[in-house]
């Protein structure tokens, strides 16, 4: 099998290429934004034709939630333009194409879970493009895999546990937004799910179109700061018992509005490619003991 990926610096890129390169049945080859601008029609058509892969990943994105409200032409430019190039692209050399996508497509305003099914309604920006780019990839090939992750996590890159831990570098106390809910996610298990659904494809699973992955169970960032700070101490990553204090969304303002609910419903995932949610406790505690 051979496997092109974009975005190989990210977090979910990153892990990629640790579980993919010690693989003995796939030729790899992983590109970051200096190799392969996605947003360049021809270099991605002249790559991709060359390298011929079976499954391309989408694993680039622009991230910056509040600086898209600013920069929304260059938020479309990577979120929507680079993966219809590459969805084209795929589509050209009968390729699938896995593409990355995020719990900000919904408002937010949700009671239960979101599933697959459920209407989008992005708030900001951020997550107006990168429901531009799910359509994007979903109208030029019919093979694709778009999945959808909130709450992203991992030993590479910059992540919400590196931020609370490099805050308590200086910090006995901090305030905590505990009105927002969603499913922490690690980084490596999304990875791992996307090898799983690459090589289901390959061996004739045609069971393509959106699904969610995300952690379990679902919590605050209150509670996950919490649980964070209960490891690191535990761990002598930290040498003092953080003081927690729950605040609202509206105490933290910010210049792009956060979904209050970022649960996502992960039935589908498992029904179709038999995978689990993330257990996101087990993967935190792996990254703070490595880090």
């Amino acid at each position: 099998m051979k496997i092109l990926i974009t975005g190989k610096n990210g977090q979910v890129g990153s892990c990629l290429v640790d579980q993919l390169s010690i693989m003995s049945d796939i030729t790899l080859l992983a590109l970051d934004r200096v190799q392969l601008d996605i947003t360049d029609e021809n270099e991605v058509n002249k790559i991709i034709a060359e390298f011929n892969p079976n499954i391309i990943i989408n694993a680039a994105a622009y991230t910056a939630v509040d600086k898209a409200e600013q920069e929304s032409l260059l938020a479309y430019a990577i979120n929507r333009d680079g993966p219809h190039n590459l969805a084209v692209a795929a589509n050209t050399i009968n390729a699938a194409i896995i593409h990355i996508s995020t719990d900000y497509v919904f408002a937010g305003d949700c009671s239960a879970s979101y599933t697959e099914s459920d209407k989008t309604n992005p708030q900001g920006e951020y997550g107006l493009s990168k429901l531009a780019g799910e359509q994007a990839v979903a109208q030029a090939c019919s093979r694709h895999i778009i999945l959808r992750t909130a709450w992203v996590f991992s030993e590479h890159g910059n992540n919400f546990v590196k931020t609370m831990l490099r805050l308590a570098k200086t910090k006995n106390s901090l305030d905590v937004v505990a009105d927002q809910f969603g499913g922490p996610t690690y980084a490596g298990d999304i990875a791992c799910a996307i090898i799983k659904i690459a090589k289901s494809i390959v061996s004739g699973n045609k069971a393509y179109g959106i699904y969610h992955y995300s952690g379990f169970p679902y919590v605050s960032w209150f509670q996950f700061s919490k649980k964070i700070f209960e490891i690191a101490f535990d761990q002598k990553i930290i040498s003092h018992v953080m003081q927690l204090s729950a605040i609202t969304t509206s105490d933290y303002p910010t210049p792009a509005k956060r979904p209050a609910n970022s649960k996502l419903d992960c039935h589908k995932i498992l029904n179709n490619f038999s995978i689990k949610q993330s257990n996101w406790q087990e993967a935190l505690l792996d990254v703070i003991k490595n880090k």
